[in-house]
């Protein structure tokens, strides 16, 4: 096998892509060493289709022949979002366009350039991940039997009856043995086989709900509600637990649940998490187990029980262990289905990538290990990881102590596309305002996410877009791998940035990782690959995480080995970690190093925040504090909010500005 490092170091990018038929943008063939993620040359004329009203199962089908399709030349441009996020970056392509009133017709118009359909199995779900590196491979869409009738598809493979849905281990040991000597090895996927959708028009009745902000599991009580109501008709009744407020990421925590019928009988007992739990688990998707064996959802997560009474039950009640900001409510009509998830895979077709969605713990987290040991450092593993935060943390850290940076992109649309397109990355940063050294409090104010190459397309855009952006100083991360699969949209983010705006980093540079697990001889090639990426895109800040404490409780401070590498290979001159306590400051190996603060909350909470985090300050030095803003439940809006609320000693400033500030109160410090 090619060594990835002697690709990215040598130049090989265009050996590796040759055998894809993939090809480098204009403009990107003199630098090939810089490019991680594969192109498939540039857009002209784009055919376009609104599949936002689509079933996920026509989304499959669409974004598996759009991989095959764009792998040749990218020609297929879809709109997900009724939002039309995807039609604001249409433009930026500078590719002809040709509307489509039926997305499906594209089907027939483009069947001569596909072999046919893998059929994935319905009843197993993690059939469409195989079918998706299938149809890669065989130059195949993903279908069912019925959508292959329907469209007059051969078949290439028929994955029915071909795995069992209980034995996820075994069928991904399958795709690994079998398919995996096929797939290119300079790239893995990380896809859910399925998404969850809210069923329309479903009437809800609230039981319960917290008013007051209880972030400390005060109102931690057993509560019991009357379900009776709901069983005089529906297929069962579903009980959901939801976020109240939703802004400040502590809803609904559920430590047991026991449901009884009219005679007093046990219907339902157990804890989250356990296996007595999963008979009554409807929809978990939206949701996270926690330390103290609770079930838990924030922001705009939930999670739904169902309870099926036998015919003739009179009376339904149930008993909650609940605490925290919640909101319960009852419905007798199923809330959500389940279908394929489509998203990303015009990419991992395109690129003959194998996809996978291995819970990175267990059994399933072992072979997920031996997964990320048969490719090269700096391998990217793109996609996401189950079981939420939980998942995010096991897998990130997984994949960092075997040299694999993540890329989060499984909500990534039209990548096929995006990669191609040109554009002019190395633009002037606004210049930075001028400042004078004073016994103040100085406050960056960073929003994260920025590693996520989904919410730099979508969530950001919105964001962007607010007339109130520019207001405030702001720091707003993105990833430097845009560059290679979205140039066009960093060069927007760039091109229309006031001088309140400034781009840094999102973690932890070259995709997301965790720079302390890495192994020590591997360490270097990712700090080199982010360093190119930095100078190509005129970042030299970042927001970085590291692995979190054995005890769960923190995280690790970046050391002299981590600090060493990033000096070395990079322009960073500044490092914001994760740390959310905003009490780390430290200058490894000479590299500048503030955890961040993170308050809950919104504006006035946030501010009374800081002012309990500045209590202990005497107002004879300078303070610096790295504030950390929450992409998902923040606007522009409410930052300029904060800003307001910020009176003397605060001053809000960007972050080059911050590390200067800080480099010049060091040198004045006294010995």
């Amino acid at each position: 096998m090619v060594s990835r490092r002697t690709l990215l170091h040598a130049g090989g990018a265009a050996l590796a892509a040759g055998g894809l038929g993939i090809s480098l943008p204009d403009g990107a063939g003199a630098a090939p060493a810089a490019r991680l993620l594969p192109s498939f040359g540039r857009p002209t004329h784009l055919d376009v289709a609104d599949v936002s009203r689509l079933d996920g199962a026509d989304q499959l089908l669409l974004t598996t022949l759009q991989g095959v399709v764009n792998r040749r030349r990218p020609r297929l441009y879809f709109n997900f979002d009724a939002g039309e996020v995807d039609l604001k970056w249409l433009p930026g392509t500078g590719a002809a366009v040709t509307r489509h009133g039926n997305a499906l017709d594209l089907v027939a118009r483009h069947r001569g350039e596909i072999r046919g359909a893998v059929l994935h199995d319905p009843a197993v779900p993690d059939s469409v991940n195989v079918a998706t590196t299938l149809a890669g491979l065989e130059d195949a869409v993903v279908a069912t039997a019925e959508q292959a009738r329907a469209h007059r598809l051969d078949t290439v493979a028929d994955l029915r009856g071909r795995f069992d849905r209980d034995d996820v281990l075994a069928t991904y040991r399958w795709q690994l043995d079998h398919l995996f000597p096929r797939c290119t090895p300079t790239l893995l996927a990380g896809l859910p086989p399925t998404r969850t959708v809210r069923t329309e028009d479903v009437r809800w009745r609230e039981i319960t709900r917290e008013t007051r902000r209880i972030r400390d599991a005060s109102n931690r009580r057993l509560r019991t509600f009357d379900l009776s109501p709901e069983l005089a008709g529906g297929d069962g009744v579903y009980l959901r637990f939801e976020d109240a407020l939703g802004d400040d990421g502590w809803g609904s925590s559920v430590g047991s649940v026991e449901v009884r019928t009219d005679d007093g009988r046990v219907l339902a007992s157990f804890a989250p998490g356990t296996p007595g739990e999963a008979p009554y688990l409807f929809d978990g998707s939206g949701s996270s187990l926690g330390a103290e064996g609770n079930r838990f959802c924030d922001g705009a997560g939930y999670f739904v029980y169902r309870f099926a009474p036998e015919a003739g039950t009179r009376r339904l009640s149930v008993e909650v262990d609940l605490w925290n900001q919640f909101l319960v409510s009852v419905t007798t009509t199923a809330p959500t289905r389940v279908e394929p998830f489509p998203y990303f895979r015009d990419y991992t077709v395109a690129s003959r990538a194998m996809v996978l969605w291995l819970p990175p713990s267990g059994d399933t987290g072992e072979l997920l290990d031996e997964v990320f040991s048969r490719v090269e450092p700096t391998t990217p593993y793109a996609g996401w990881f189950s079981d939420d935060v939980a998942g995010e943390w096991g897998g990130v850290d997984r994949a960092s102590r075997h040299g694999v940076e993540v890329v989060p992109a499984d909500f990534y649309m039209n990548g096929t596309v995006h990669a191609g397109v040109p554009a002019e990355l190395s633009g002037t940063v606004p210049p930075r305002p001028r400042t004078t050294l004073r016994n103040r409090v100085y406050l960056t104010l960073t929003v994260g996410e920025g590693d996520n190459v989904q919410y730099c397309q979508r969530r950001m855009r919105h964001l962007w877009d607010d007339p109130k952006r520019g207001l405030v100083p702001v720091n707003w991360t993105v990833s430097p791998l845009l560059a290679d699969i979205g140039p066009a949209l960093l060069a927007y983010y760039r091109s229309t940035a006031t001088d309140n705006d400034l781009l840094i980093a999102g973690p932890s540079g070259a995709g997301y990782t965790y720079p302390g697990s890495w192994p020590e001889d591997a360490l270097d090639a990712y700090t080199e690959l982010t360093g190119r990426l930095l100078r190509r895109t005129g970042m030299d800040l970042v927001y970085a995480y590291n692995p979190r404490t054995a005890a769960g409780d923190g995280w690790i401070p970046f050391d002299e080995r981590v600090a060493r590498s990033y000096r070395r290979n990079t322009p960073v001159r500044g490092v914001i970690q994760s740390w959310e306590t905003g009490d780390l400051r430290a200058s490894p190996a000479g590299l500048p190093v503030i955890g961040n603060f993170f308050p809950p909350g919104k504006a006035a909470a946030y501010r009374d925040g800081l002012l309990r985090h500045i209590e202990g300050w005497d107002g004879s030095a300078p303070l610096f504090v790295a504030g950390a803003v929450n992409a998902w439940s923040w606007t522009p809006g409410d930052i300029a909010e904060l800003a307001g609320l910020l009176g003397d000693p605060f001053e809000v400033v960007r972050g080059d500005t911050f590390f200067d500030l800080m480099a010049l109160a060091e040198k004045h410090r006294p010995s």
